[in-house]
């Protein structure tokens, strides 16, 4: 009697660890996070950009697919690559945590690029550009990109520049991997039509009015037609009033990398200091400023408003070109776990969405386009795999009265 109450509370324990596992991981399968590894004290407009194109793109499915809710997960970086590596540490012991989106800036990626790949950590970049950031030297490569890609945007701003009749350009870049990776850029394309670089400057973070004036002077006396700026809202917002409050004759035009759209340079820079200077940037080819906004870019800019607090209308989305590219990749990522059946499990999860990414079936509406196969596996060979977009879907732009970007023909 005793042995058979013995086997019948054991047979009682197994069963209730067996329920509570069940129940566990039952309950672990009914959620995933997705962390947004961004600048949101330094490049908050950027950042929360990029957060309400993925809110917008969730909310088309209700924030849940195949039974499974998706709940976005803010991790600010402040710019720090360590703190950055920080948190896709976190994300690591994170079993509800399948994927991250990152930010504006470049650096924390190409700092933590091995780390992401050793241990397979899908990123999605909807908006750092540099080139290496999706060309792993490894056979695995688990970062994504729809944003431009300095592999062709130094490209693109020197040859629309030199199509406006600039013949002496001068380069003022930030000393980071980003400035550097235009460097090389700007100057080979530069080269192809015959052209040198009068001169090169590079900044740090931070630089101070003072400096930046003594910097535009210089260059103004090398005998340069317009500056190519690469930098971001803080710089650009220091370097353009500088050169603002400087007289007209110090005046050059300056054809800039998108960075400075990422902060708060509208707000800084008034329109009454921007109408001095002949300020063109980088973007892609999409804004809801256009004009006749097809009806599925209504229905979209509709969906942000009512999905997103402090969106009431167009002009509330600050930084546009986060939130259209965030959206579309958001899409696409939507689409490839249309792809698969979900497990529940991170681990299988994370490799079957890798696969679905790079073997995308159905074509994708976009903000931007329509995405047909947008990654394919990559290979020492197939370089551009990650990367959804291409220099035609390139565009310069600019502030109007509104400070809102308008697209240039």
């Amino acid at each position: 009697m005793f042995v058979i109450r013995l086997l019948f509370k054991l047979l009682l324990f197994t069963s209730l660890v067996f329920i509570t596992t069940y129940t566990s991981n039952a309950f672990a399968q009914q959620k995933y996070t997705i962390y947004l590894d961004a600048d949101f004290s330094g490049a908050t407009t950027s950042s929360l950009a990029i957060q309400q194109g993925i809110t917008t793109a969730l909310a088309e499915v209700n924030n849940k697919m195949q039974g499974i809710e998706f709940e976005l997960v803010i991790k600010d970086h402040r710019a720090n690559s360590l703190r950055s590596r920080r948190n896709l540490e976190n994300f690591l012991v994170d079993e509800q945590a399948l994927m991250v989106f990152s930010g504006l800036h470049s650096p924390p990626l190409l700092a933590n690029k091995s780390f992401i790949n050793d241990n397979k950590i899908l990123l999605l970049d909807p908006w750092a550009a540099a080139g290496p950031i999706t060309r792993s030297t490894t056979t695995q490569n688990w970062i994504f990109r729809l944003s431009i890609d300095d592999s062709n945007a130094g490209s693109f701003i020197s040859k629309k520049a030199i199509a406006q009749g600039f013949r002496k350009p001068y380069l003022l870049l930030e000393d980071t991997g980003w400035g550097r990776s235009n460097e090389k850029t700007m100057t080979q394309a530069l080269q192809e039509s015959s052209i040198k670089p009068v001169g090169l400057s590079w900044f740090n973070w931070g630089t101070g009015n003072n400096h930046a004036k003594v910097l535009l002077r210089d260059i103004k006396a090398s005998g340069a037609d317009v500056i190519f700026f690469v930098g971001n809202s803080v710089e650009g917002i220091t370097f353009i009033n500088a050169m603002a409050e400087l007289p007209p004759n110090i005046h050059l035009p300056i054809r800039s990398h998108w960075g400075i759209t990422g902060g708060d340079f509208t707000q800084k820079v008034p329109f009454s200091q921007r109408e001095q200077i002949d300020l063109q940037f980088i973007q892609t080819n999409f804004s809801f400023v256009n004009d006749n906004l097809s009806s599925f870019a209504e229905s979209v800019l509709a969906l942000a408003i009512k999905s997103n607090e402090g969106v009431n209308n167009k002009g509330d989305i600050k930084a546009q070109t986060g939130f259209i590219h965030a959206y579309d990749l958001t899409k696409i990522v939507i689409a490839a776990i249309g792809q698969i059946e979900l497990t529940g499990n991170k681990d299988q999860d994370k490799v079957l969405l890798h696969h679905a990414l790079e073997h995308l079936v159905t074509p994708v509406q976009g903000l931007l386009k329509t995405y047909k196969q947008p990654f394919s596996p990559f290979s020492k060979q197939n370089l551009n795999a990650h990367e959804a977009l291409t220099i035609t879907d390139y565009s310069m732009g600019r502030y109007n009265t509104k400070d809102e970007v308008v697209l240039l023909k």
